[in-house]
């Protein structure tokens, strides 16, 4: 990859959102790159890079998982990032994948397929 650590998770993020979000999203959801948070790009560029070191690391057996399983790779490295940036995140900032809406499973698992196209 040759662009910005995180960019790519961020576009995923925002095609998935538009994508699976029941009628028109937060605007925060939607927010470009360049007006992303600095702890936001930080976080997305962390768990980037660990979908990318688990690829790696799998010898690109991750192509066997399902999506929800890709999803909840997503999910739980972001969650992870949520304690580390915010001291006293919202009980919905950090849900378990079961309680995540449809609309942010998909886009969890987007974001995952498209870095693994990506590497």
């Amino acid at each position: 990859m040759h662009q910005e650590p995180g960019r790519l998770f961020r576009e995923a993020w925002i095609t998935g959102v538009l994508k699976h979000f029941p009628g028109d999203p937060k605007p925060g959801y939607i927010t470009p790159w360049s007006d992303t948070p600095d702890w936001e790009r930080l976080s997305a560029a962390a768990v980037e890079s660990q979908v990318l070191d688990f690829i790696r690391l799998s010898d690109g057996n991750t192509a066997k998982l399902t999506r929800t399983q890709k999803g909840r790779f997503i999910a739980l490295c972001w969650i992870a990032q949520i304690h580390k940036h915010i001291a006293d995140p919202k009980p919905a900032y950090v849900a378990d994948w079961d309680d995540l809406p449809a609309w942010q499973q998909e886009t969890d698992a987007d974001i995952f397929e498209r870095i693994e196209q990506e590497s």
